[in-house]
């Protein structure tokens, strides 16, 4: 592996950022799914700050990405780091650098007392999936995921009360 290092993103990072989210989505099949836009990266990231985002660097360009914020565990009765999104470009792919990212997060979450770290992988994912459990991440078979968008809250939130 070349020598590769981190840096957390800065606001000048925007088109950046947006550009490794459009990749990944394309990666993923799921392109025309990307909503996001530069002004709302801008205020979700460094105004209000919701999420952060780790690009790790090899000779000055940023090859991969993790978009990643901190939910709350009731049962540990501390924070954890959700990882939204990881990516490396294809181009750099089977040089490390999926894991040195992951270590990377570890040690953030580590610094920062958090009792775990999750994500999703994609059902079909079958290389990301082997990788994660090659790590000793562990499938929360037993779990569901469920979402409401936009519009189910909307409708949810109006029969508050009723």
């Amino acid at each position: 592996m070349s020598e590769l290092t981190f840096r957390m993103a800065e606001e000048r990072d925007v088109p950046l950022i947006l550009s490794f989210i459009r990749d990944l989505a394309d990666y993923e099949q799921m392109l025309d799914q990307v909503v996001a836009d530069p002004e709302t990266l801008r205020r979700e990231l460094f105004e209000r700050h919701r999420a952060e985002v780790l690009f790790a660097v090899e000779e000055g360009r940023e090859v991969g990405f993790a978009l990643f914020f901190h939910n709350f565990s009731t049962f540990l009765g501390r924070a954890g780091l959700y990882l939204e999104d990881l990516f490396v470009r294809p181009e750099c792919r089977g040089k490390g650098y999926g894991k040195a990212i992951l270590c990377q997060l570890a040690r953030i979450a580590l610094e920062r007392g958090c009792g775990r770290m999750e994500w999703w992988c994609l059902d079909w994912n079958r290389p990301s999936i082997n990788f994660y459990k090659s790590l000793g991440a562990a499938s929360m078979d037993e779990w569901t995921v469920f979402r409401l968008t936009v519009p189910e809250m909307e409708r949810l939130a109006a029969e508050q009360g009723r």
